[in-house]
């Protein structure tokens, strides 16, 4: 009987979260999904694992253990996103599980009810369904083991053999060791857990009324380890993701005002969870209207409110709007992240600081229902609500188009959202319906550089490169440092006959991004038809040590070198360009010149069937063809 009160509760769990996901496993890709895993080289290339590990730029954000799970998904199931999602819905039934066990352990009343309003609450759907935010479930897994660990170090819902609680285990110290190392895979996954020491703080300040030297002693190394792990993403955030500039320079008095409104925010969205949506309105921040100070005031004052009745309420209810509110701190804006060009909130930020919301709301409905004939009601109704809402909301994520189109409909002014429909109507061809959508993106936000990137990308397709020259440049303005603006300007400006303007411009994007393919790429193509063949072969070959290589731009820098005569270096990158487009007859052609000049007639009739092949009515190519195979007969050299 013990076990069954265990593993039926367990198995519920479990089939609980997976049946409102169930929409969600056959999801696709969205927004940066592609930076993370469909186009991320450290994923695919020989040495990509070390470079998870050792280098904290090589992937968008530095949380190895994520990437290293896709790194092994990627050899299980390549790009096929079914897995990813699946192992995103295991890991959070997996969190939901190890919730309830660590509240059974405090003695928190309601703790099943707790575990499953976690599992199907639909503020984690942008965490469950979103392939990128794999960095929550799977931090947040390692965050609620750790904690596991650390109540049974402290003793919490043990019993000694006379029967007294708190009797502390004689592995102990494995145990807090277990929980150091497993706090460490959270950081590893997602740094903003560096708040675990703080929630284990507040947790034995709740048990115990106080938190003793030997508590503080214990906890420091925790602290440490999770300040140096805050401070390394924020300087990230800044130096590599970008987070710095017009978009996050917020004083001191705006970033309270931030944090205040934001609290309440997800606190209300986690009781009244209604028109969710990926991008909320980015609304208005003053620090001159006094009437924005009442968000920030009225935290103060509960927190004060709730200190006061601590006697009469208990430690409890102050314990849970601390550990929600210090759980949350380091996506309240008083440190800059990215996503705060779009929204100052987002449901994902939410998801570990959720539990000091829904524990305190199980706990209420278990207590305040325990008499009651309407108890099961009580239940069932919350859970009922919050998983047909995760289902109905985990359909959104669909797709990316789907996703969009639902943002919009809950937030028509969701800039980045028009950008990314934008994007999905220029690859399907429907540039008026692109234009449209960056139009809008701009008019709601004028300095929107990816939408003038965009724009001009739709004016190129129009074949107007005086109109996508003048969008490219807007995109600098407002972002002089917009690589895809830079590469896109170069490209347009060499398509116009601009030529020194276009190396110009790429050799200002390779100074930001030095082994960007595109950037190496289209340099060196020009670069080769410049006359600049060292510097385009340089180029060129690293661009091919990272494993990118274009035929067009081999076949340049081939016919640039065979000009100049360098005819080992030019049979080299006319077999390159072949090899990349056998149907390029013009590369194959190229080959048997040089190589023919290099005293290699067989190798060289080789290339000049091949090109005949393809044009078969060419007389350049027949007549080399025959030059080659009479010098192949006389064991000659010559031909082309």
């Amino acid at each position: 009987m013990a076990i069954a009160r265990r593993v039926v509760p367990a198995l519920a769990l479990v089939a609980l979260t997976l049946a409102v996901y169930w929409p969600a496993v056959g999801a696709g890709t969205i927004w940066d999904d592609d930076s993370y895993l469909t186009e991320n080289p450290t994923l695919t290339e020989p040495g990509g694992l070390r470079a998870i590990w050792l280098d904290r730029k090589a992937s968008p954000q530095y949380y190895p253990l994520v990437f290293t799970s896709f790194w092994l998904e990627r050899r299980l199931w390549g790009e096929d996103p079914a897995g990813y999602h699946v192992v995103n819905v295991l890991l959070h039934a997996g969190a939901a599980l190890v919730l309830w066990r660590v509240l059974r352990r405090l003695g928190t009343p309601g703790a099943w009810l707790a575990a499953a309003l976690f599992a199907v609450h639909p503020v984690h759907v942008e965490s469950v369904a979103w392939i990128t935010e794999r960095k929550n479930v799977l931090s947040g897994l390692c965050y609620l083991v750790a904690a596991l660990c650390y109540c049974r170090f402290e003793g919490f819902g043990a019993k000694s053999a006379g029967g007294e609680p708190g009797t502390r285990p004689a592995n102990r110290w494995l145990l807090y060791a277990a929980a150091a190392a497993l706090f460490g895979c959270a950081l590893l996954s997602k740094s903003v857990t560096a708040s675990f020491p703080a929630a284990v703080a507040v947790g034995l300040w709740w048990r115990k009324g106080r938190i003793g030297r030997g508590d503080v002693a214990r906890l420091a190394p925790l602290l440490a380890l999770g300040a140096a792990a805050g401070l390394a993403t924020a300087g990230l955030e800044q130096q590599h993701v970008g987070a710095e500039g017009a978009a996050w320079s917020f004083s001191f008095a705006e970033r309270v005002l931030i944090a205040g409104r934001a609290l309440w925010f997800y606190a209300g969205k986690l009781v009244v969870p209604s028109d969710l949506t990926f991008f909320y309105p980015l609304w208005p921040i003053d620090a001159g209207a006094w009437s924005q100070y009442l968000y920030p005031t009225a935290f103060v004052a509960l927190t004060a409110a709730l200190w006061g009745a601590r006697r009469r309420l208990g430690r409890g209810p102050l314990a849970a709007l601390l550990f929600f509110a210090g759980t949350l701190f380091p996506a309240l804006g008083f440190v800059s992240f990215y996503p705060m060009r779009f929204a100052f909130v987002a449901d994902h930020f939410q998801y570990l600081a959720s539990i000091g919301v829904l524990v305190p709301l199980a706990a209420l409905l278990t207590t305040g229902f325990r008499a009651s004939p309407w108890r099961a009601l009580a239940w069932a109704g919350p859970l009922a609500l919050a998983a047909l809402l995760t289902w109905r909301q985990a359909h959104d994520y669909t797709d990316a188009e789907t996703l969009w189109r639902a943002t919009l409909t809950r937030n028509p002014r969701a800039f980045a959202a028009h950008s990314e429909l934008g994007l999905i109507e220029t690859r399907r061809g429907d540039l008026g319906a692109a234009q449209q959508h960056f139009e809008t993106a701009l008019t709601i936000k004028p300095d929107y550089y990816e939408a003038w990137n965009n724009l001009g990308l739709v004016s190129a397709r129009r074949g107007d490169l005086e109109q996508a020259i003048g969008h490219y440049r807007a995109s600098l303005e407002h972002s002089p440092d917009y690589v895809p603006a830079l590469v896109n300007l170069g490209i347009a400006y060499y398509q116009n006959h601009q030529v020194e303007a276009a190396i110009e411009t790429l050799r200002s994007a390779r100074a930001l991004v030095p082994d960007g393919p595109q950037i190496l790429l289209n340099l060196g193509a020009i670069l080769a038809l410049r006359g600049a063949v060292d510097e385009a072969a340089e180029l060129l070959d690293r661009a091919a040590e990272l494993g990118f290589m274009r035929a067009e731009s081999q076949r340049a820098l081939a016919e640039a070198l065979l000009e100049q005569r360098r005819f080992a270096a030019a049979a080299m990158y006319f077999q390159r360009a072949a090899r990349l487009d056998p149907g390029d007859s013009i590369a194959h052609n190229g080959a048997g010149v040089a190589l023919a000049r290099l005293g290699r007639p067989d190798q060289a009739l080789e290339h000049f069937q091949a090109a005949l092949r393809l044009e078969p009515t060419n007389v350049d190519y027949s007549r080399n063809v025959r030059t080659a195979r009479r010098a192949v007969e006389r064991g000659e050299p010559g031909g082309g």
